[in-house]
């Protein structure tokens, strides 16, 4: 009788010690980390990844990590992003470092002007640091593979959103930026290109330069139109956004003479034609708006002086000048305004 009881209770403590273990195991274990993702660099062994778990104060002890790493047969680290829910089983968590289930990274690209924003954006966002991402869009070697130089990189950066790994090279982002790039010049738009006497990285060129003149999507047809009659008539395009680029100042809101003598091959104020790149990345409805510009006679634009975000187009120096002071009158008028105000 004394037997059987004393087989009880280790029958008893079996199930508990059974029970308590299933429960550390497949039973909520883990605290989300700062941003809800634990990132595992390249070249990480399993002691790292024991540190970066209680580091990031996912486990406090890696205790049962271990013990479950062990059954699973988790013995190979794969570096990655991985979204960890607080409350997260050890089970799960091992089955998914085990296999690999990385969290892919939203890359969305919107308007860029430099390179540098463009490597700034990267390293945020990747693995890789922005160093090697400006490195690598810098040189030549790089991209004479992607038929790009340091001039005309931005152009393959389409303004989409983008899926990658956290642990994406920048050889292979910039290999996702080149097909999006050849999925969008399908044949039909090749063909527009052509009929607008230029070729797509031209196109792209010029867009990035309608894209920072207007918003509006009437009067960006409308300025693609000025441009491409200038630029075929041998005329200096004297676009102000490139003077503001060849400047490095965005914020430029009054393009003086002495800005105009800024020395830069982006300086369309000095250099006949296009930029040796473009000076943004265009969205698609500024690209669009250089394929489709409507045949016109437009030679010159400028801002209306109402300030309400449209352009008069003309075709003489003479009216053109004439709207010019206008507008620069009115933009003295209210500069004045705001310094005098109280």
């Amino acid at each position: 009788m004394r037997i059987r009881k004393i087989l009880l209770l280790l029958l008893l403590l079996v199930l508990l010690i059974g029970g308590f273990a299933a429960y550390k195991i497949i039973g909520p274990a883990t605290r989300k980390p700062a941003d809800g993702f634990l990132y595992i660099p390249t070249g990480s062994t399993m002691a790292d990844v024991k540190r970066l778990l209680v580091e990031q104060k996912v486990v406090s002890s890696t205790y049962w990590f271990s013990l479950t790493a062990r059954a699973v047969g988790y013995d190979r680290v794969k570096p990655g992003k991985y979204a960890v829910p607080s409350g997260t089983s050890m089970l799960t968590l091992v089955r998914k470092l085990n296999n690999g289930r990385q969290s892919p990274v939203e890359f969305v690209i919107t308007k860029l002007r430099t390179k540098e924003s463009l490597a700034g954006k990267v390293g945020r966002q990747f693995e890789c640091d922005s160093l090697a991402f400006i490195n690598f869009i810098n040189s030549p070697d790089s991209l004479s593979r992607f038929n790009l130089d340091t001039n005309t990189v931005m152009a393959a950066v389409m303004p989409y959103n983008y899926e990658l790994k956290w642990t994406t090279t920048p050889g292979h982002i910039m290999e996702q930026f080149e097909a999006a790039y050849k999925r969008f010049w399908t044949d039909e738009r090749k063909a527009k290109a052509t009929d607008q006497g230029l070729s797509p990285m031209q196109v792209m060129i010029l867009a990035s330069i309608v894209e920072e003149e207007s918003n509006d999507a009437e009067d960006r047809l409308k300025i693609a139109s000025t441009y491409i009659n200038r630029y075929k008539k041998g005329m200096l395009l004297q676009a102000d956004p490139t003077v503001k680029f060849a400047l490095k100042d965005f914020a430029l809101r009054r393009i003086l003479f002495g800005h105009l003598k800024a020395v830069s091959p982006y300086n369309t104020y000095l250099n006949k034609g296009l930029p040796p790149g473009p000076i943004c990345t265009p969205s698609q409805q500024a690209i669009e708006s250089v394929l489709n510009a409507p045949k016109t006679e437009y030679i010159y634009f400028v801002a209306s002086a109402k300030f309400d975000g449209s352009h008069i187009f003309t075709t003489n120096y003479e009216d053109h000048m004439k709207y010019a002071r206008e507008f620069q009158a009115e933009l003295t008028r209210r500069q004045n305004a705001r310094k005098n105000a109280p």
